[in-house]
């Protein structure tokens, strides 16, 4: 049994190295991309944190 325990402590080790390691890299090339422009979107800041879902009269659901 206990070595069913190391087995899976193991495991989760490597699994957690692995998704460390895949973290880093996703930030590290989020940092080399630059952001999209939006086309037609609101100006100011992001309207669905102030629950602002209209712009001309005209109500968009994200």
């Amino acid at each position: 049994m206990s070595k069913n325990l190391e087995n899976i402590d193991k495991l989760k080790n490597r699994n957690s190295q692995s998704a460390l390691k895949e973290a880093e890299e996703r930030r590290k090339n989020k940092k080399n991309k630059k952001a999209v422009k939006e086309i037609d979107g609101r100006d100011g800041p992001e309207p669905t944190r102030y629950d602002d879902w209209e712009k001309n009269g005209i109500v968009s659901d994200f």
